[in-house]
């Protein structure tokens, strides 16, 4: 197959991808009883869901294949732990609105990554190094949360709970337009590092000799994605496996011989619209996004060590 063949059937998936977006939103908005009352609840809700999955598909994307590894996922390597602590310790011992939590819980996964980052990076960078540190972290993280449920007021779990799970009610309207322009702005970046990230992928020398800047390159992508997770997960909360299944999804469904970005961003936004639409009218009783979401990627987890594991890789 020549490259404009190869090329064309590439645009048309991702054109199909878009048209699955859009005619999920439409269903989302359009689904049961309609009235302006109503509306002004799907609305938010709809946009963040399409946003914080766009958010969690490219930042998936981007650690998974920097780091060449497909456990590499933000909510796997501690990532969205540190934001998730943050936010629990402001719900249950704080008792500070929804603004303040997501402000707080950008603030503090921004640090935690950063700080995984630098622990990682002694003498030189290295992607086994992060992800074992992250892990580390992510425990860490996970232990904590349960010591402050353990502790808080009974009446404050719930409100946690529901935040940790991946939760789209209560959406905050002013936060969207930011997390709108921090994921167009954090697109723009990661598809013009893009280049060097294909470079990347081949080794560090072939990167070298094709004339990027390894680190800046590096240190920029894992900036843009982590900056997209926290405000997700800031806006959200942590929506179980998105980062996670986006990128294989889409490396299956477009290739590897293009950058699978734009469609990582689409898949990610797909789990997300249909994950909250499942939960909310599909099923017995409602659940939030994040347990539907949550159910879809343990599966895959385990099919992934055990494969992994077969290759030696592990």
């Amino acid at each position: 197959m020549n490259i404009r063949k190869r090329n064309q059937i590439y645009v048309l998936k991702i054109a199909l991808l878009f048209a699955m977006v859009i005619g999920l939103c439409f269903l989302t908005l359009s689904y049961g009883e309609t009235n302006n009352l109503i509306m002004q609840f799907r609305i938010p809700r709809t946009t963040a869901a399409l946003l914080c999955g766009i958010a969690f598909g490219m930042a998936g994307n981007v650690f998974q294949s920097l780091l060449n590894n497909p456990l590499a996922s933000p909510d796997i390597i501690g990532v969205s732990s540190g934001s998730t602590a943050a936010a629990v310790y402001c719900i249950l011992f704080m008792n500070l609105n929804r603004n303040l939590v997501s402000i707080i819980a950008t603030l503090a996964g921004i640090f935690i990554a950063a700080l995984i980052y630098r622990i990682s990076y002694l003498n030189k960078f290295s992607s086994n190094r992060l992800i074992l540190v992250g892990i580390g972290f992510q425990a860490f993280f996970s232990a904590l949360i349960n010591w402050m449920i353990m502790k808080a007021a009974e009446y404050d779990v719930p409100t946690a709970m529901r935040w940790m799970n991946g939760n789209l009610n209560g959406i905050v309207t002013d936060s969207l337009p930011f997390l709108g322009l921090v994921v167009f702005i954090c697109f723009i970046t990661i598809i013009a590092l893009n280049h060097g990230m294909q470079s990347l992928l081949i080794g560090e020398q072939t990167a070298i000799i094709h004339g990027v800047n390894v680190n800046l390159t590096r240190t920029l992508l894992i900036i843009c994605s982590v900056i997209l997770i926290a405000f997700a997960t800031a806006v959200s909360g942590p929506i179980s496996s998105i980062a996670f299944l986006s990128g294989p999804i889409a490396g299956k469904l477009c290739g590897r011989n293009h950058s699978n970005i734009i469609s990582s961003g689409l898949v990610g936004a797909i789990l997300v619209l249909s994950g909250d639409f499942t939960g909310q009218y599909l099923l017995f009783t409602r659940y939030p996004v994040g347990v539907v979401t949550g159910i879809l990627g343990a599966p895959y987890l385990i099919y992934l060590l055990i494969s992994q594991n077969k290759k030696g890789k592990l």
